[in-house]
């Protein structure tokens, strides 16, 4: 199969998603608006930042082009991002070096707006770095994590379980870990005999049955998203979002 994350239509459509404004993404004065910046809140809003320590390190597993990591860096003091795409990485590291991006947003048919895309000022991107890499298969000498973040990333995976799995290891005891999940389960990327929760009959039950006993769980919320493929057609989800803390 094609990864359709290697295409250029969605590396444009995730550097909009992730960096563009709130008037370049949605200018509209009804609707919509509340679920921008979904992965500016998945760094601030997942993880209970007041118990983040100094000298904190921060794994965001499934980063695409890079902008939660970019926050993470906001209170940790290294950040690490991995995504399977490696046209997403390079626009993500892309962005660490220089600062901005050039991206384009589609409006209509073949017009197009040519835009520039940036980090905020005050983050240190210094701290932060990305590699190409599998979610299902992390490097053995990564080490360990006080924060995990993997959003949007375990319906998307051929096997979520060895993901799963090894977050035991990748998540310090204290630890937090906090995971996002519209569980839009489809067979082009997980086989069904994969899906969590008896076929997905039940999801988040699936995944409790994971985590626990190794992970307690803290909070669990919706968190809704907005993607916009032109300037009238936008994708609004609604993400299971929940907060972990290693035992």
């Amino acid at each position: 199969m094609i990864n359709p994350y290697e295409s250029d239509e969605l590396l444009q459509q995730y550097l909009v998603f992730h960096y563009a404004s709130a008037a370049e993404q949605f200018p509209y004065p009804f609707g919509g608006a509340d679920a921008l910046d979904f992965p500016k809140r998945c760094a601030l809003q997942g993880p209970d930042v007041t118990k983040i320590k100094t000298g904190s390190r921060a794994l965001d597993l499934g980063c695409s082009v890079g902008r939660s990591s970019f926050e993470l860096a906001r209170y940790c003091e290294e950040v690490i991002g991995i995504d399977y795409s490696h046209a997403f990485i390079d626009a993500a590291t892309r962005m660490q070096a220089d600062g901005v991006h050039p991206a384009t947003r589609l409006d209509e048919g073949s017009a197009s707006t040519a835009l520039e895309v940036s980090v905020d000022s005050e983050i240190d991107r210094g701290r932060v770095s990305f590699e190409q890499g599998d979610a299902q298969a992390i490097r053995n000498d990564i080490g360990q994590f006080e924060v995990v973040i993997a959003c949007n990333l375990i319906c998307r995976l051929p096997e979520p379980m060895k993901v799963l799995n090894r977050l035991i290891e990748l998540v310090k005891p204290g630890g937090q870990l906090f995971i996002t999940t519209p569980f839009t389960w489809l067979e082009e990327f997980t086989p069904s005999e994969n899906w969590l929760g008896d076929g997905a009959q039940d999801s988040f039950a699936g995944l409790i049955h994971a985590l626990e006993p190794s992970f307690k769980l803290e909070k669990r919320w919706d968190m809704q998203f907005l993607i916009r493929e032109h300037a009238r057609k936008f994708q609004y989800s609604i993400a299971q979002a929940s907060r972990w803390t290693r035992v």
